[in-house]
């Protein structure tokens, strides 16, 4: 089950779209994956759409704003289209399907380091770095702070650390007030976000600071 979600006033931000693309990506990915948030969501929208034309927010209402959309979407005006067929990818031997977010968003060559594979997706968001990180089964990112801030969104496989188990859909932002090192328990796929490099903090790891920023 997901236990790590974006807090409220992200997903409301979301909402009212007041998110740069790399954390909108991100979010509506969780979305996609979570039923509690789908339905925090449509009640941002809601409550946003009633402030839109000058009324206040009135669950007992919300039926009506449903009918109301619902004949809106039935115009002939407006075309139903198929769902783009599923996008997959091959990463050391695997497929994985990519979440529809990610369909038309360019991915860089994968970078291979051992048992982590990093390939950076073109969100145009200057210094953010956002990337799908690839960890076979067994591996780990050495122990590590952070610089700045780093979002991993677990899109397929779970993985562990010092603070928790994670399982698809988990939306885990973490700070310089945090220091895990991430094993992979089965081959996963994740989304991550960073602004800065990673620290490595313990041993013969600290040796690789120089190429932090490679990795996420």
């Amino acid at each position: 089950m997901i236990k790590y979600h974006p807090s409220e006033q992200i997903l409301q931000s979301y909402v009212q779209g007041e998110l740069c693309a790399s954390l909108s990506v991100a979010v509506s990915m969780h979305i996609d994956m979570c039923p509690q948030c789908q339905r925090l969501a449509h009640q941002f929208e809601t409550s946003c759409a009633h402030s839109f034309i000058g009324e206040e927010s009135d669950p007992q209402n919300e039926d009506s704003w449903d009918d109301l959309i619902a004949q809106i979407t039935k115009d002939a005006l407006f075309d139903e289209r198929p769902a783009p067929a599923p996008l997959e990818i091959e990463v050391k031997g695997e497929q994985f399907v990519l979440p529809s977010s990610l369909h038309n968003v360019g991915l860089s060559g994968w970078l291979k380091l051992g048992k982590l594979s990093r390939s950076r997706l073109d969100l145009g968001d200057g210094k953010l770095h956002a990337s799908l990180l690839h960890i076979e089964k067994g591996g780990s990112v050495p122990q590590h702070t952070h610089k700045g801030f780093e979002l991993t969104l677990l899109l397929s496989g779970e993985f562990k650390d010092e603070m928790d188990n994670y399982v698809p859909g988990d939306f885990i932002m973490l700070d310089g007030e945090h220091e895990h090192s991430p094993v992979a328990t089965e081959s996963c796929l994740c989304f991550t976000l960073a602004d800065d490099a990673l620290h490595f903090s313990q041993g013969l790891s600290q040796l690789f600071n120089p190429i932090g920023k490679l990795i996420y």
